[in-house]
């Protein structure tokens, strides 16, 4: 795999052209406008330079969408085709993955700016500005409403998906509006739950027990996780590689927390307890992140003399290992970091709790493997996902978290802990409520499941939890999956759509562009007539006029549409054996859709039809509403063509 990294500093450019890649976060509209520009436009001009030719564009996040728009030229210029069709063949091929849980995490510029930077590009595709302005959301005509790239990149792409099961069902809510009349739970928004490269955060050490499971010469990323081989390990082995991560953490954390007091210049006694810091033979949790206003960073710090008591307990002591940083111009998030600073700066649990600076890679490939446990307190849905908790996994790390992320679908008793419940909670004081929630689990829960000893010494309990965790989610939370995922569900997919589109001089987008001009033109004449329902034989039979203007019966399908039952789904994933939080995604993405047949043209009318269906009377008829809703076996619908009529 190769990497491609564009940079504007060459002395050919402006002082201010130098500068547009300078900064991640750039300042102002203005700069982030240009940078998404050469990100997405530039981006695509640098492939075709290079010769390569990508049967799918991956969009991950709206940051890149303008290459939606430079593709589409590409593909004008090579094939002669027209606009439509060329945003029809390439659009197949683009897939859009979707990062942000709030509407206002996405990217939105004034239209004034788009005019003065996207207009030359525009008028190359032969796209009027409403167009264009339609392309980024919103009503083309209404000015105020800003161009946002998450719209430009949802209207440019034939697959869209989040990065967690909850972050799917928060982006259907979010895209709502997109598919107006569209019920929520058929917003085309899926997902794909991100995953962790494990040989990048698994330690030599839990390289070398996994591969224990494996063939011989089996490589680090060769290492077949879903094998059971962890689960036979004895309780002692694995109970003395965690004491040995332990070690190795503590060890670490005392150079490098040693580091930071002589970089301060701290006299000698100073570094003389930094040397003595944790130890070795304690529970030790783990708790490090960016610090933002979501991920409530100071959510374990609520009642500071609460976690001191949990910390210096005698009987059963517990450590404390915290990093974190903020984006600079997030004041809540540094205050937060000041927090934890002061907090571990405390004389009563000088050798209880650290706070390491300068959070990055390295630092996280060593407290990830030593924790015993990893704390993750995000206000539940803003986790998109959350990889933090899964790179603990190979190492045998147990997680505390919110269901919010990749633990909403994740967790359960035997694998980890978790906090509030299965719902989004905006009142006052709900901070408050999980800090005691934490507080409870350690003191009741986690602390004494790790000191309950047997006679060898060994934790049976802790270990069962560690192997649970370990041979269930390691495996389901690792790039690997997550790749094969992407490849399976959306990869392939829109390589062969793209392929069938842009065959024969994109004969079939030709088609689909001409379709979607009939769809815009004529569906307003669409309307039902009179329906019937009678019953027969513990049968429903329903019957619906259909009336459809300058529309060919083929351009359309006349549907019966009924929301899921709860009661029926419940009862199926129970039979199934499908946990309770997989049984409430099953109950979402459920609809009954039945296409009604065409029985024949209805007698005294221009194109009208009488449809019918027949289906067994398991629910209320009422249950049951006709809609018309667009069709051509070689689009995406609703994502590609969101018309639809309901009969009233």
């Amino acid at each position: 795999m190769s990497l491609y990294l564009l940079d504007s500093n060459d002395p050919m450019n402006s002082p201010w052209d130098r500068a547009i890649t300078a900064n991640l976060y750039a300042p102002g509209q203005e700069r982030r406008l240009i940078q998404e520009i050469v990100l997405g436009i530039g981006g695509w001009q640098v492939l075709e330079k290079l010769g390569i030719e990508p049967e799918v564009c991956h969009l991950n996040e709206g940051h890149a969408a303008f290459v939606v728009l430079a593709r589409a030229y590409s593909f004008m210029k090579k094939t002669g085709c027209s606009l439509a069709a060329a945003l029809w063949a390439t659009r197949a091929g683009n897939v859009f993955t979707t990062h942000t849980p709030v509407e206002a995490g996405f990217d939105r510029f004034d239209r004034a700016l788009v005019d003065k930077y996207a207009k030359f590009y525009a008028d190359l595709l032969g796209l009027s500005r409403l167009d264009l302005m339609a392309l980024g959301g919103g009503r083309a005509e209404d000015e105020s409403c800003p161009f946002t790239m998450a719209h430009l990149a949802l209207n440019g792409c034939s697959h869209v998906n989040g990065v967690s099961r909850l972050h799917g069902r928060v982006s259907r809510k979010i895209f709502q509006p997109h598919f107006a009349r569209w019920p929520e739970i058929e917003v085309p928004v899926g997902y794909v739950t991100n995953g962790v490269h494990i040989s990048t955060w698994d330690s030599p050490a839990a390289q070398k027990l996994w591969a224990e499971a494996c063939p011989r010469d089996c490589l680090p990323d060769g290492i077949d996780y879903l094998k059971d081989g962890i689960t036979r390990q004895s309780d002692s082995q694995l109970w003395s590689f965690r004491a040995e991560a332990r070690k190795d953490l503590v060890e670490y954390v005392r150079r490098r927390s040693g580091r930071q007091l002589q970089e301060r210049g701290a006299g000698q006694e100073e570094l003389k307890i930094a040397r003595h810091v944790l130890n070795p033979n304690v529970l030790t949790l783990g708790f490090a992140r960016r610090a933002t206003a979501y991920k409530r960073t100071d959510l374990l710090l609520k009642n500071p003399e609460r976690l001191i008591a949990i910390l210096t307990d005698r009987a059963h002591p517990v450590q404390l290992v915290m990093a974190a940083k903020a984006h600079p111009s997030d004041e809540q998030g540094k205050e937060m970091v000041k927090q934890m600073v002061n907090f571990a700066a405390r004389p009563e649990i000088s050798d209880r709790a650290v706070f390491l600076e300068d959070y990055d890679i390295d630092l996280a490939q060593h407290l990830q493997p030593g924790v015993d446990v990893w704390i993750n307190t995000p206000l539940r849905p803003n986790e998109a996902c959350g990889t933090s908790g899964m790179k603990v996994l190979a190492n045998g790390g147990l997680n505390i978290s919110n269901l919010d992320g990749w633990w909403d679908e994740a967790y359960d008793p035997e694998v980890g802990w978790c906090l509030g419940d299965e719902r989004e909670h905006s009142e006052p004081g709900r901070d408050e409520v999980d800090a005691e929630q934490l507080y409870r689990l350690l003191v009741e829960k986690v602390v004494p499941l790790f000191y309950e000893r047997d006679e060898e010494g060994i934790p049976k309990g802790w270990v069962a939890m560690m192997k649970a965790s370990m041979a269930r989610l390691t495996p389901r939370y690792s790039s690997a999956r997550m790749m094969q995922e992407y490849v399976e569900k959306i990869y392939r997919p829109a390589a062969i759509a793209f392929r069938k589109r842009s065959a024969d001089g994109a004969r079939l987008a030709e088609e689909l562009a001409a379709w979607q001009e009939r769809l815009k033109e004529n569906w307003k004449d669409l309307r039902f007539g009179r329906l019937t329902m009678t019953e027969a034989d513990d049968f429903w039979c329903f019957s619906v006029e259909a009336y459809l203007g300058e529309l060919y019966p083929e351009d359309v399908r006349v549907e019966l549409y009924a929301n899921p039952l709860p009661e029926e789904k419940t009862e199926a994933g129970a039979e199934a054996g499908i946990s309770k939080g997989e049984v409430g995604q099953i109950m979402q993405s459920a609809p009954e859709k039945i296409a009604m047949e065409r029985l024949g043209p209805l007698a005294g009318a221009v194109n009208g039809f009488i449809y019918g269906a027949r289906l067994p009377a398991k629910r209320a008829v009422e249950d049951y509403t006709p809609r018309i809703v667009p069709y051509h076996g070689g689009a995406f619908i609703p994502l590609e063509e969101a018309h639809i009529l309901w009969m009233h």
